[in-house]
């Protein structure tokens, strides 16, 4: 355990030294911001909280967002620090394998927090400092949950990018793989169940199997347990009739963002384990 915080703290430094936080933090607050504040704009006479809206909006920001920051993180871990020469010298200090892949999903999950929590919190607390309405305590909660699974999504993303970097021998390579992976899961995936279910009409494929289609997705779960876990937010999203017939337990999303983060992982580890140097 002591090797992995040492790798963590290891790889929070260079994250810190290379300033990507600081500016993923300040490009993050400025969009939650400007959604926040431009969120508020239609609401007019309505009791609809400020909060539910800016939840919409930055779920379907982050669902593009985050696992785009979370792959180019990642991506170079291992693949980079054998490019640059710096892998054989690390594992010649008294560490495993498994250890340095733990360590650096750790130092680069905490910073990737870090940048989420202080990004969508301006957002929150310029809300709670302009509002004219009364939050309640279900808006906050929803925001919140809306901030955990984010945090979780980046999660999913930092493993996937773990398991390209184990995999491939070239910086550039591991890079077009992220990308080919953010397209497929974030864009390719939702279109082309989107013209599955459009040429079926409902004939073959039930409401258990598109759901279960979805859930398969990670940034499909993430979208279902923030876009329909709150009835005043699945309103303003338009997902009040999914909510409505398909009743699924939030621990189930987020359970199934913990297995989409612990198994690339495990892969990861497995693979740099046989990894010839």
């Amino acid at each position: 355990m002591k090797q992995i915080l040492i790798l963590g703290m290891r790889e929070i430094t260079d994250g810190m030294r290379n300033r990507w936080v600081i500016m993923i933090t300040l490009l993050m607050a400025a969009l939650a911001l400007v959604l926040a504040l431009l969120g508020s704009v239609p609401l007019g006479t309505t009791k609809v909280s400020e909060l539910a809206v800016t939840i919409v909006s930055l779920s379907s920001l982050s669902i593009f967002f985050i696992p785009l920051i979370a792959l180019l993180v990642s991506y170079d871990a291992i693949v980079g620090e054998d490019e640059r020469g710096t892998l054989l010298l690390l594992l010649a200090y008294p560490v495993t394998r498994w250890q340095i892949v733990m360590g650096k999903f750790f130092g680069q999950l905490t910073l990737l927090s870090i940048a989420i929590i202080l990004g969508y919190g301006m957002a929150a607390l310029a809300i709670a400092v302009t509002s004219d309405n009364e939050l309640g305590d279900q808006a906050w909660g929803a925001y919140a949950g809306l901030l955990g699974s984010s945090i979780m999504l980046g999660a999913v993303f930092l493993s996937i990018g773990l398991v390209i970097s184990v995999l491939v021998r070239e910086r550039g390579t591991a890079a077009a793989l992220a990308v080919g992976v953010w397209l497929v899961l974030v864009l390719v995936y939702d279109m082309g169940l989107l013209g599955i279910l459009a040429a079926d009409s409902g004939q073959v494929l039930g409401d258990h199997l598109v759901t279960s289609l979805l859930l398969a997705n990670p940034t499909d779960a993430y979208r279902m347990l923030n876009l329909v876990g709150s009835n005043e937010v699945s309103l303003l999203s338009g997902m009040a009739a999914l909510s409505a017939s398909r009743d699924i337990p939030t621990s189930l999303l987020f359970g199934l963002l913990i297995l989409w983060s612990i198994i690339p992982l495990w892969l990861a580890g497995v693979l740099f384990q046989r990894r010839p140097l």
